[in-house]
Formats: C-alpha cells, structure tokens, sequence
C-alpha cells in the first residue's frame, strides 16, 4: 500500500512538472535575474537622473545662450558692413543703394535694415514705409551715438505697425570718426524664440530670454505667451527675478523653495556684449516624477517579456532584414523618379546594410549638387541676360520685365506710372567725330547719370538700345516726370562731355515724356509708343529739350496718345 501511494505521488508530481511547466519554469528562471537587474537599474537612474537633470538642462540652456550670441553677432556684423559701407561710399544715394540690395535671405532673423542720420530720422530702408521716421526720442539710438559701439535695445514695439522687436544699432562714426549716419536693424523675436527650441516641451521646466527690464524677449513654442510679459508677472520666476538681472555675474545658478512649495534650480547666463540674459528654471519634483512614470512603463514592459518573445523575433526579422531592404528599394525608385532629395536613414538601419545606404546617399548627394551647381549658372546667366554691359543699366530686356511688373502694380494700386525716353542728340556724328570707344565712354557715363537719378527718385533706369536711354517712375504723375526729365537734361549738360559737331559744343539730351493711370484699356506698350512720339517732338523742337505726351484710355477700349506739350 505504501508502494502504491508512492507511485500515485510520483505520478502527480510528474504531471505538475510536465513539459509546460518547465518551460514556464526555465522562462521565469532565465527572465527574473534579468527583470530584478532591470528593477534596480531604473532605481539606479531615478538617482542619477535627479541629479543629473540640473547639470544637463544648464548645458542645454548654454547651448540655447551661445546660438542667441551667434544670431546678435551676425546682426552686428551686418550692420558693420553697412556702416562701412557708408562711410566708404560718402553719400546717401549709393549706401541705399546697396543698403536695399544686402538685406540677406539666410539671415530671416532681421526684418528690415535702415540708415539714420543725426538727427535720427530714417534716410533710407529694405521697407519704404520707415523712410522718414524720427527715431532721436529713442533710448538705443541715443545710447549708440554716444558710445560709438553696437547696441542691443531692450523690448519695444516698433513703429509704425506696432510690431513687437528689438533694436540693433551701429554708428557709421565706429568706422568714418564723423557722427553723420546711424545703421539699425529690427530683429525678429520669433526666430529668437526658434533658436530656444530646444528648451521647449520638457515637464517642470521653464525658460526665457529677457531684456535688461526683465521683459521676456523669446522663450520656446510651449511657453510663447509670455513674450512681451515682465518675468515678475510670471508664475515661479518673480522669486529669482531680481537677483538673476542685477547680478554682475555672466552666469550664475541657485536653489530655492518657490511659493507653491515646488523645489526649483534656477540657471541664468547673460549674452556677450548686451544686457539680455538666458534664465532656465527646473522644477525638480516635476522632474521627478518623470522619472517614476518612466520606472512604472518600464516595470509593465519587463512584466510582458515573456509573453513577446516569439512575436519579438518575428518583428526582429522584419526589422532586421524586409524594412531596410524595402527603404533601399524605395529609396531606388525615388531616385530613378527624379526625386534628388531621396536618402536612406543609415541610423535606422543594421549595420550590413549601411556601407549600401551610403554608397546610395553618395551617389544622391552628387546628383543633387549637379542640379543645384546647374540652377545656380541659369540664374547667373538671366541676371547677365538682364544687364547692359557697357552702361551697367538694365538692358531692353530686364526694362521689359520692370515695366510688366510696375504697370500691373499700379493697375491694382490705381497709381500713376511714368516713362521718360532719353536720346543722345546727334549720337552718330560723335561717333564719327571721336571714335567708338569715346561713343562707348559716352554712354557709360550717361549710364552712372541716370543711375544716380533713379536711386534718388526711387526710379528704374536702363538702355533701352544704341544711344537711347528710359527712366521708369512710379508713383509719379507728368509733372513731377517733366520736372525729373529737366533734371536728367540737366545733368547730361553738367557732364560738359565735348561734341564739337553739335550746335551747344557738348553732349546733350532730347526727353519724351508720357505719363498715365495703367487700367485695363491700355497696355504697357501704349506707354512707350507716347513717350517715343515725345521724344520724336523734342528732336524736331531743336533738341536738348524735354517734351510731354499724355496717354488716354477712351470708351471704345482702344488708346489715343494727346501731345501735350
């Protein structure tokens, strides 16, 4: 009986310990060292990773701090180069010139670029509407003319629209010793804001960028509401506002309870060469409770290890070997499609796979650089396409396209848009008299002539062809035109440029004139048939004269041309 009771106890225990059970067995045996390894791992992180959260996120926040340096530094530097500029060029004309020609599009963070005198009032600018404006009440401006160094403004809104900026300024005496000019530039804050993206979308922490006020100047897209807002106005900053903007430390750090009984690090880091500073705050019981939440996934992902093995090597094998043969795949036809901007993401792939995926970013990256080398030279070839030059004017081509575009312009704005043709009188006879390169001197001087009335007149001249020359004005109506071709006249006389075989001894120009409100009965074409029927009276009045020539729309949709003078 004994024997048989042994057996029966045998028997139960066999089955206890069948074939499942043990491979539940091995599996807990294999999976819990690694489980109870990974537990007091994550406690050791939950450590470490309090501890290291304030050192990480100053680095970071000293990272953000030298990036806003670089965007200051290249606004200082482009305002060197402009005030530069104007102290070489000794004149208003030529510095805005190149003033409205050097505003960067790499650079997105200046929004527009002025030139002020003395007297603070805007010379010139990339955008019209500050032309005129009288900036001498402002701080940035008086601080900049008396230290003769490069200012940073604190937080304004801009005028006239109201926009909320900062200033940079550069005097012009920095370069020329003589206080005659004062370079600005509005900053953008919101690309300010972009270079703190970084900082942004992280639990209990804060950062902002502040003026010497205190007023917040940039912060991440998460907390962008408080731009334009004091840092005592913001919840958990106010405590640290103080001390952070008068220390006379470039950087500092402290700790502190905040009213809400939160334990917060506080970091702040002034920016070289102006009075703003970085500020990044850690609530480091927020920060800790990350942590635990991430403790708690882990534990839960441990807990389902087992039961994902099989389905785990199944989506290791599409992993490791269909998805990087699909993405090459994909990678090829896109390629073979046209789309030069295709790569492989080696970091996604195993490591058998990356020598293929470089070999194709390679290859992509060459054809791409063709295509890019190609569109730069099609660009340079339209702008010499578009250019005369001997006179360095637009050619009959680019006047063309100027035209199209400033009569369809003042067609929608309902303005005036006027056209002078410029002839050289007895151009053929200078020719013959001087030689062609003396024609040619001619000509290039003309060409630096109008060049300087259109800059003043906010005009477009170019060399319409041979020895004829126009000036397009818009906003301009006959008047005023009449009274720029008597200043083009003139100036063509006080060149004194010898012609003997003329009846006034030098160089002289004949001016038609025409001037008109584009509408849909007319075409830009009826413009220069007026101005041509213009210049064609100037000669036969005797030349070296300026005549006028109106142009009409009448009911029928056709044009007349009235001579008016």
């Amino acid at each position: 009986m004994a024997r048989i009771s042994l057996n029966r106890k045998r028997a139960k225990l066999k089955q206890v310990l069948g074939i499942r059970a043990r491979l539940a067995l091995l599996a807990v045996i294999l999976v819990a060292p690694l489980m109870l390894e990974r537990i007091r791992s994550l406690e050791d992180t939950r450590t470490r990773q309090i501890a290291q959260a304030t050192v990480e996120f100053t680095t970071v926040a000293r990272h953000s701090a030298d990036a806003q340096r670089e965007v200051i530094s290249s606004v200082e530097t482009i305002l060197k180069s402009e005030a530069f500029i104007r102290a070489s060029a000794g004149g208003v004309s030529k510095s805005c010139d190149v003033l409205r020609a050097s505003l960067p599009s790499n650079l997105p963070w200046i929004r527009t670029l002025l030139i002020a005198g003395v007297d603070g009032r805007i010379q010139c600018a990339t955008n019209n509407m500050y032309v005129g404006l009288d900036l001498s009440d402002r701080p940035y401006f008086q601080q900049a003319q008396t230290s003769g160094r490069f200012v940073l403004s604190d937080f304004i809104l801009s005028r006239p629209i109201a926009t909320p900026t900062v200033m940079a300024v550069y005097p012009v005496s920095a370069f020329s010793g003589v206080s005659d000019a004062v370079v600005l530039a509005t900053v953008n804050l919101d690309w300010m804001s972009k270079v703190m993206s970084n900082l942004g979308g992280r639990a209990g922490i804060t950062a902002v960028l502040v003026d010497s006020a205190g007023t917040v100047l940039a912060a991440p897209a998460d907390q962008h509401s408080a731009v334009g807002r004091p840092l005592d106005n913001m919840p958990l900053m106010s405590a640290i506002a103080d001390r952070a903007l008068r220390s006379d430390q470039d950087e500092g750090s402290l700790s502190f309870l905040a009213a809400d009984g939160s334990r917060r690090a506080v970091s702040y880091i002034r920016i070289s060469g102006t009075n703003a500073r970085l500020i990044a705050s850690i609530d480091e019981d927020k920060v800790s409770a990350a942590v635990n939440r991430d403790i708690r996934t882990a534990y839960l992902q441990l807990a389902f290890v087992v039961v994902f093995v099989l389905l785990g090597a199944l989506i290791a094998a599409e992993k490791l070997v269909i998805k990087p043969i699909e993405m090459l795949v994909d990678m090829a036809k896109r390629l073979g499609e046209g789309d030069l901007s295709a790569r492989a993401a080696r970091n996604r792939l195993p490591a058998e796979f990356v020598p293929l995926a470089r070999a194709f970013n390679a290859m992509a990256a060459q054809l791409s650089q063709r295509e890019r080398e190609l569109i730069a030279s099609n660009d340079r070839l339209t702008v010499m396409a578009s250019i005369d030059m001997l006179s360095g004017l637009a050619n009959r081509r680019g006047f063309q396209s100027r035209l199209d575009f400033e009569w369809m312009r003042a067609q929608q704005y309902g303005s005036d848009l006027a056209l002078l043709m410029i002839d050289v009188d007895h151009f053929k006879l200078f020719n013959d008299t001087y030689g062609h390169l003396e024609g040619d001197s001619c000509l290039t001087r003309l060409g630096e002539s109008l060049s300087g009335i259109a800059a003043d007149t906010m005009g477009f001249a170019a060399r319409y062809g041979g020895e004829e020359f126009c000036l397009l004005l818009p906003n301009t109506d006959v008047n005023r035109a009449v009274e720029i071709g008597e200043l083009a006249r003139a100036a063509v006389l006080k060149l004194c440029l010898p012609h003997i075989t003329s009846a006034h001894m030098i160089v002289t120009v004949s001016i038609g004139v025409a001037a008109t409100k584009p509408n849909e009965a007319l075409r830009p074409g009826d413009l220069i048939e007026a101005a041509d029927a213009a210049l064609y009276a100037a000669k036969h009045r005797g030349r070296n004269n300026v005549v006028e020539h109106g142009v009409q729309a009448i009911e029928t949709g056709a044009t007349e041309m009235m001579m008016a003078g």
